[in-house]
């Protein structure tokens, strides 16, 4: 997308130890992601690959609201873009563990089938923010508030309510008086999480769809292998979708329509709660059918 790491290149210049901080933490974030294939090996991809492409679509949403970003509120969401998933390759002994931290509600009741994976992936970003808190000093995370706020951006990319004040204060600060805008970090990540949806999150080295052996992760694999690509403007989305199997192109803009959803809730969230705005304000789908890919 031509974003030129703005969120990466700031970090580096502003704060060159909490740089090699999020640096150091890469390889050994990278190696603990794959870790989810062992649960979800269907699944679409969760990989480092995936926070990278989650990172890139931050930095188009930031654009130039980047001045009014300080190094802390990067690092957060650098880290938090990483880990967001983290909770979808635990193993069984921290399952167990976090399980005890997780409020469940009527799941078990509704759901009295529901495998550990179905339980995993229906809570992952609880999940996700007890495996950060468990290993925090593992990845180096310099402060309990720096934790604190990585916790709740990351827990923030799906289902949580970014209105509470309590869990999502927009004027959250770190040791060093900094201030951390967390509804609109959290914001920018749940957006950014559910714009990755184009064919190269499915690469077909690393997913064969033969051997998927449910019709809902086969149709997922290819609603997503139709969305050639997705770009960002200043003030909207494009989807670029391939428009040969009907089927899968309904299916796609059922997708359309539920990023639509996220879109407007991010937006709202951000401009009620936070200086910063969401400049996007629709979504297009672009047909580009038999001799027409782009």
């Amino acid at each position: 997308m031509g974003t030129g790491f703005i969120c990466e290149q700031k970090l580096k210049r502003e704060d060159p130890a909490l740089h090699l901080l999020f640096t150091d933490s890469v390889v050994c974030m990278q190696q603990m992601l794959n870790k989810y294939q062992v649960i979800f090996p269907t699944y679409t991809d969760h990989t480092a690959l995936h926070s990278l492409e989650v990172i890139d679509f931050c930095n188009a949403l930031i654009g130039e609201q980047i001045h009014q970003l300080n190094a802390d509120e990067i690092y957060v969401l650098l880290m938090s873009a990483y880990l967001h998933d983290s909770g979808m390759g635990i193993t069984e002994k921290d399952y167990q563990e976090f399980l005890r931290q997780i409020p469940l509600g009527e799941y078990r009741r509704l759901h009295p089938d529901a495998l550990v994976s179905d339980i995993i992936r229906d809570f992952h970003q609880e999940f996700s923010g007890e495996y950060i808190k468990k290993y925090a000093d593992f990845f180096e995370i310099p402060t309990p508030e720096h934790v604190f706020a990585i916790v709740q951006a990351a827990r923030g990319h799906r289902r949580t309510d970014l209105t509470d004040p309590g869990g999502y204060p927009s004027d959250y600060r770190v040791p060093n008086g900094n201030r951390v805008c967390l509804p609109y970090l959290a914001a920018l990540l749940r957006l950014a999480d559910e714009l990755d949806i184009a064919a190269d999150r499915n690469l077909q080295f690393m997913y064969d769809e033969s051997a998927i052996d449910n019709e809902y992760s086969r149709m997922e694999f290819r609603k997503h292998r139709a969305i050639r690509r997705v770009t960002i403007t200043e003030d909207a989305f494009f989807l670029y979708v391939d428009d040969e199997d009907a089927e899968v192109f309904r299916e796609v803009e059922k997708l359309a329509d539920k990023l639509g959803d996220t879109l407007a809730e991010c937006r709202e969230v951000t401009e009620k709660r936070t200086p910063f705005r969401i400049t996007q304000e629709r979504i297009e789908i672009h047909r580009c059918g038999k001799g027409q890919r782009q």
